[in-house]
């Protein structure tokens, strides 16, 4: 029964939404709009034009998207290869935002040269310690799409590859997962769902028209539909030779600490496209923009 089982992970949802409420930690749709308009202003289309950067290094690639938007799958994959190494949610450019934030005027103020190297040093060492001597080093924090400013700024070199999936079903997997800690306030309220992800796609859009940076596009669907195929264009993306390995990503016995830790030691299945026709009445706000 759909309509049960959806009703007990409202109840839960709404549980954790009062625990987040209580600390002080909800999400708030007016901030985050503010935020996400600060970034824009701030990163213009004049605003790559010359000055420093942090390291030419092409080590560094960054895996965004929305939680839940297969982000854990395409790393299992390029991670099984010979010359790519897993570095999971890396939780540095974050760090550095915040640091930014509080001190030197971020996002409005433009990091100076001596900064900016300093954080890509920071950045480059740590990569060298996950994957030493891999050519390149993934970085799967999936909210980095909100600092793809800063990303182009101190690795102009650097490939971004953006998980995209269906609306319904993405929102509706964060919905469903019970997520540690309070980094995904947004995902135990249907409405605030709705609107983080038309936040997301309001920035993503934006960084289309101005980032400097090369982007590959991967859609969740097309992917499980047909691995080997998505699989040659993202190694054709990162310049790398075939390697028959990515296709068996689920014999892959690096650390996975995410919520798709399961899914990703398994082989590719499809049963997750179109979840949420089984639960269309209760998606409310997902189904109406």
């Amino acid at each position: 029964d759909y309509g049960e089982a959806f009703s007990w992970y409202r109840r839960g949802n709404d549980v954790r939404g009062r625990v987040l409420a209580a600390q002080g930690m909800q999400y708030n749709p007016a901030r985050h709009d503010s935020r996400v308009d600060r970034i824009i202003a701030s990163f213009g289309p004049t605003a790559f034009a010359g000055g420093d950067r942090g390291s030419y290094s092409q080590q560094p690639v960054f895996i965004v998207g929305m939680p839940r938007s297969g982000t854990s799958l395409v790393e299992q994959i390029l991670s099984s290869h010979a010359d790519i190494a897993g570095g999971g949610e890396l939780a540095l450019v974050g760090e550095e935002v915040t640091r930014l934030s509080m001190f030197e005027g971020y996002p409005e103020r433009r990091p100076d040269g001596a900064v900016l190297r300093q954080f890509a040093d920071r950045y480059i060492g740590h990569l060298s310690h996950v994957g030493p001597g891999k050519n390149y080093v993934t970085d799967k924090k999936p909210a980095n799409f909100l600092h793809l400013g800063l990303i182009a700024l101190a690795f102009p070199n650097a490939r971004v590859i953006h998980c995209r999936r269906d609306r319904r079903d993405v929102c509706l997997s964060c919905y469903f997962q019970n997520f540690v800690g309070p980094g995904q306030a947004f995902s135990y309220d249907m409405e605030n769902l709705a609107h983080f992800h038309d936040a997301y796609l309001r920035i993503m859009a934006h960084w289309r028209e101005v980032l400097p940076l090369r982007i590959a596009e991967i859609d969740y669907e097309t992917l499980v539909a047909d691995q080997e195929a998505e699989t040659r264009r993202l190694l054709t993306f990162l310049e790398c030779d075939w390697d028959p390995a990515c296709l068996d990503f689920h014999r892959n016995r690096r650390p996975v600490v995410t919520a798709s830790h399961t899914q990703v030691r398994r082989p590719i299945y499809t049963g997750s496209v179109g979840r949420w026709r089984n639960y269309a009445s209760e998606l409310g706000f997902v189904r109406e923009r």
